[in-house]
C-alpha cells in the first residue's frame, strides 16, 4: 500500500505533547497527539510544518522579549496578551524558576523576570529546540507560527472576542475563528473530537498553524521580521503567518 504523503501540517502544544493537524484522504482536517517532537517530525517526514511553538533562541534580549514578539503584538490589538515574552536561551535552558528569573534579569535590556505560565512552556521548548538542532533537515521545514496572527491575518484585523475568558473556552470567540478557517478552506469537523490529553483550543490553535503551513509552502506567508534573525545555532528567529 501506498503511503500517502501529508504535505502540510499544523501543531499546537498541548498536555500530552503536541497535538497536529492535517489534510486527511478527504481533505476534512484529522489530528493527531503526539508523545513529543521527535515523534511529531517523524510522523510527517515530508511536510511543512507550522507550529506554535518558539523556534531559535538568542543570547539577549530587549524589552518585549524576542524581535517577532516585539513586531506582532501591535498587529493583535486586544490579543497582545497571548504573546509571551521569551528570554534568552540561558535562562531557557535554566532548570528551577529561580535560576530562570536570575539569568533572565542578567541577559535582557532593560531587566526583566519571566512569568511562572511562561516558564511551564520552556521544557517542550528545549525539547523542540534540541530536535531542531539536531536535524537540519528538519529544522529547514519547520516553522514558528502564533495563531493569533493567523486569525489577525485572516480577518483583515485584529479579533476583538478572545477564545478564552478566565481559562474558560469562550464558545463565541471559538466560532468566530472557526468561522475564519472554513472561510479559508479547511475542512474543520464540527464539533471539535475529544481528544485525550488535548482541549478544544489546542485543535483549534493547530488548525491555525495548519493554514500558516498550507501558506508558508505555497508561499504566500510573511515572516516577521523579513528575513528572519538567526540565533546561535542558525535556528531562525521569526513568527510566520
Amino acid at each position: 500500500m501506498t503511503r500517502r504523503i501529508v504535505e502540510c501540517v499544523g501543531v499546537d502544544g498541548c498536555k500530552a505533547g503536541f497535538v497536529s493537524a492535517h489534510p486527511g484522504s478527504n481533505e476534512a482536517v484529522q489530528f493527531v497527539v503526539h508523545p513529543d517532537a521527535r515523534a511529531l517530525l517523524e510522523a510527517f517526514p515530508d511536510a511543512v510544518i507550522a507550529i506554535d511553538m518558539p523556534i531559535g533562541l538568542p543570547e539577549t534580549t530587549g524589552a518585549g522579549g524576542r524581535g517577532p514578539e516585539r513586531l506582532i503584538r501591535p498587529l493583535l490589538g486586544g490579543r497582545q496578551s497571548s504573546v509571551f515574552s521569551i528570554p534568552a536561551r540561558a535562562a531557557v535552558e535554566a532548570e528551577s524558576y529561580a535560576e530562570c528569573c536570575r539569568i533572565a534579569l542578567l541577559t535582557s535590556d532593560p531587566p526583566r523576570k519571566v512569568s511562572k505560565q511562561g516558564f511551564h512552556l520552556f521544557p517542550k521548548i528545549r525539547e523542540l529546540d534540541a530536535v531542531l538542532r539536531a536535524g537540519p533537515a528538519d529544522a529547514a521545514r519547520t516553522y514558528e507560527t502564533h495563531p493569533e496572527l493567523v486569525f489577525a491575518t485572516l480577518n483583515g484585523a485584529p479579533l476583538a472576542t478572545p477564545k478564552k475568558i478566565k481559562g474558560q473556552v469562550n464558545p463565541e470567540g471559538m466560532g468566530e475563528r472557526m468561522a475564519l478557517l472554513a472561510k479559508a478552506g479547511l475542512k474543520i469537523p464540527a464539533p471539535l473530537p475529544k481528544l485525550r490529553g488535548a482541549n478544544a483550543d489546542d485543535l483549534l490553535d493547530a488548525c491555525a498553524a495548519l493554514a500558516a503551513a498550507m501558506r508558508i509552502r505555497a508561499g504566500m506567508a510573511r515572516a516577521h521580521p523579513s528575513p528572519p534573525d538567526r540565533d546561535s545555532f542558525g535556528l531562525p528567529i521569526a513568527i510566520w503567518a
